[in-house]
């Protein structure tokens, strides 16, 4: 797969620690996405002091600031959108095609995200209705990143189910 260009993906999120462990998993997926479309990462650290309140909109304030203007921001929260990878490769190259600028995917810490960047965002995607911690979303939307490429490409590493329930 070659890299597009001007189309870069941007994965922002939120948290108290960045963990090894979680970097080696999201790296490698970070790399196979980078082989198809420019992609970049941007660690938003929770703070530490204040309520969960003032921490959320700290976290909100700080999350749309590092989002470049203009961007197509996706907020995942498990209130938005469901979409099979299928449905995903399809949306992630149609907005390829149409949006020349920066797809930013905006991901909340353990509070989620501020209502400041719900309500900034063009679109919400769910990954299930599960709260799933914000390493392994971050982990999770990788991987679907790379699937919906590869489906995109038709390189056979995304496969149809063999039957059954």
């Amino acid at each position: 797969m070659a890299v597009s260009q001007g189309r870069e993906l941007l994965i922002l999120w939120a948290g108290r620690h960045q963990r090894s462990e979680w970097e080696d998993l999201c790296g490698d997926y970070r790399g196979r996405v980078s082989r198809s479309v420019p992609v970049r990462e941007r660690f938003i650290k929770s703070r530490a002091a204040g309520d969960g309140r003032a921490r959320l909109a700290a976290e909100g304030q700080a999350l749309m600031a590092a989002v470049p203007d203009p961007a197509w921001v996706v907020a995942l929260d498990r209130t938005g959108r469901g979409r099979s990878s299928e449905e995903l490769a399809a949306w992630l190259a149609r907005l390829r095609a149409d949006w020349p600028h920066p797809v930013a995917f905006v991901i909340g810490s353990d509070l989620g995200l501020a209502k400041e960047v719900l309500e900034n965002a063009r679109e919400r995607i769910s990954l299930g209705p599960l709260t799933l911690p914000h390493e392994l979303a971050r982990l999770v939307l990788y991987e679907q990143l790379y699937r919906a490429l590869c489906i995109e490409a038709g390189i056979k590493y995304h496969r149809q189910p063999l039957g059954g329930s």
